[in-house]
């Protein structure tokens, strides 16, 4: 059994701790869709499921590398290889908003918490924020800031209750911003490599970031001095790059997985390592970790390039299922309740998987994308999934799962 740390009550931020400002660049106004640049798919030419009802094919086929879906509305966000984003509606693929503003590929794109922001960060080093216009419906939106620091962004990640957003970047630094403001909070330096993944805890009083070179990082977000790190000098540590984590709903383990097909659980009150997971093919990275809420306890889904998903049970570190695709799993979504038993995984061999993860049955296939799958949510309070693809289409599927709920 894990040892789980004891709560704290703490404040997160104060709202005052600023580094630094951010310039004005004034008020850019936002570009309107251009219906003529949205390309249509006829889908008759490849196998789709029955349960795709809806797809977005703004992206003109390019690449489409992160969607996102709104917390509470049928909006999705996507980025991709065109250069921009796009906010569109889940149940027609409608165009609400074009994103625009950025100079090389769109690599994340994500709602607020709230629903009431948007923020995109791309390969050209730009954090771009839009937020919504009115208080009549979620179909305005308006350009808020640009925010400027990361050298490359490879992922974002908005605080779980307020408006702060987290950005990590190529060249080692994590940033971390107050909205609307746009003023700098932190600059955490303390990695040597490409900062790869990151999460806030979900209590929102710790950030926890990996890089490339192949170090675990825990930050009180109010002090640039990290509380450990774990590295490649530790033996029981090493997993050569740092390519996945994920964090438990109660903020006490994280757990990581690398380049090297290994995976490691950490104790974020002990600041070390607390179990090992040995199921992937060796060097063959694990690319996607996912926690679900399962009857027995907390369990934890590993996702690598050999194809296979596993399902852990973190009370006993043995396995519980294995779930298989026919190329890389590129991601892997946990349902919140009512579906807290299910987990979809998103694959290189075009297609996504619903399973029981209770026990390891597939409960349905979603069918449609001609290329590679890169990125997935869960949207409309876990209704449906919305898939981005290699081929440059986005497409929205049901969940179905027999009537196993």
């Amino acid at each position: 059994m894990i040892e789980e740390q004891g709560g704290e009550d703490t404040d997160f931020i104060d709202p005052n701790d600023i580094l630094a400002e951010v310039p004005d660049d004034g008020d850019i106004p936002m570009e309107e869709e251009d219906d003529g640049e949205e390309q249509k798919d006829e889908l008759g030419s490849h196998e789709t499921s029955e349960n795709l009802v809806s797809g977005f094919h703004g992206h003109a086929g390019k690449s489409v590398f992160v969607v996102s879906c709104h917390p509470t509305q049928p909006l999705a966000v996507s980025g991709g290889e065109d250069d921009l984003g796009y906010i569109w509606d889940i149940t027609d693929g409608e165009t609400i908003v074009r994103l625009t503003g950025h100079s090389d590929s769109v690599t994340s794109a994500t709602f607020s918490s709230d629903g009431e922001m948007a923020a995109t960060g791309g390969m050209d080093g730009k954090v771009r924020v839009w937020r919504r216009h009115g208080k009549e419906d979620y179909k305005h939106w308006e350009f808020l800031t640009e925010l400027q620091g990361p050298d490359e962004v490879t992922w974002l990640r908005w605080h779980p209750k307020g408006t702060v957003l987290l950005a990590g970047s190529n060249d080692s630094t994590v940033w971390l911003w107050q909205l609307p403001s746009g003023t700098t909070m932190q600059v955490l330096s303390g990695h040597t490599g490409a900062v790869q993944c990151g999460e806030f805890t979900p209590d929102g009083k710790r950030i926890i970031t990996a890089c490339a070179d192949g170090f675990l990082i825990l930050w009180d977000p109010r002090s640039p001095t990290p509380i450990f790190r774990l590295g490649p000098r530790d033996a029981r540590f090493d997993l050569g790059a740092i390519t996945s984590l994920g964090v438990n709903s109660s903020s006490t383990l994280a757990v990581v997985g690398g380049e090297s097909g290994g995976i490691r659980i950490v104790s974020l009150s002990k600041g070390v390592v607390v179990g090992a997971l040995a199921g992937h093919t060796e060097d063959e990275s694990v690319e996607a970790i996912g926690f679900i809420e399962l009857p027995g306890g907390a369990a934890v889904v590993s996702a690598g390039t050999d194809g296979q998903a596993h399902i852990w049970d973190l009370n006993t570190m043995r396995k519980r299922a294995t779930l298989e695709h026919e190329d890389a799993i590129t991601a892997v979504l946990s349902h919140a309740a009512p579906r807290s038993h299910l987990v979809t995984t998103a694959s290189a061999d075009r297609t996504l998987k619903t399973w029981d993860a209770r026990t390891g049955k597939l409960l349905s296939d979603h069918k449609g994308h001609r290329g590679a799958v890169l990125g997935a949510s869960i949207g409309l309070e876990g209704s449906v999934i919305v898939s981005a693809g290699d081929e440059g289409d986005c497409y929205v599927f049901t969940i179905e799962t027999d009537g196993d709920q």
